[in-house]
């Protein structure tokens, strides 16, 4: 069984699963987050969605070169949680199955592709302090030990 995070689900909804890869970065003694400016400005760990016959790991790659633009190296997966959420962006009601790594950032190499996406270098107490969601912010802790 997958932990959930956050609030449960409403029973007047249906929730569609959502399985997607998230990546915690350690650059020195600071963290690569990515600060998403759509609906609503959150810091997030950089990831998001599988797509179809895509893996984990293509995916992972993928996600982190799409919202901040760096390479990363070694990802090692250290667990999952599940939330649900109403995701604006696709207009859908979602039971996001987030698969947690940590991964060796390598360098930047491009801007962020992703629309209203930006690279945050922070802190750990920076980054525990403004991580948009329990489930990041808790393995985040567990990282830190």
């Amino acid at each position: 069984m997958i932990r959930r995070t956050d609030r449960p689900p409403r029973p007047d909804k249906t929730y569609t699963p959502r399985p997607g890869v998230y990546a915690i970065l350690p650059l020195q003694n600071r963290f690569l987050m990515t600060l998403e400016q759509a609906a609503q400005t959150e810091v997030q760990l950089p990831g998001g969605g599988i797509d179809p016959g895509e893996s984990p790991l293509q995916a992972l790659h993928r996600e982190v070169m799409e919202e901040i633009g760096w390479r990363i190296a070694r990802p090692r997966r250290l667990g999952a949680f599940r939330r649900f959420t109403y995701m604006q962006d696709y207009d859908l009601w979602a039971q996001k199955i987030c698969h947690i790594y940590v991964a060796h950032p390598i360098r930047q190499i491009a801007e962020p592709s992703e629309p209203h996406h930006a690279t945050l270098v922070l802190s750990a107490s920076e980054a525990i302090a403004t991580l948009a969601n329990d489930g990041d912010r808790m393995f985040l802790q567990r990282y830190l030990g």
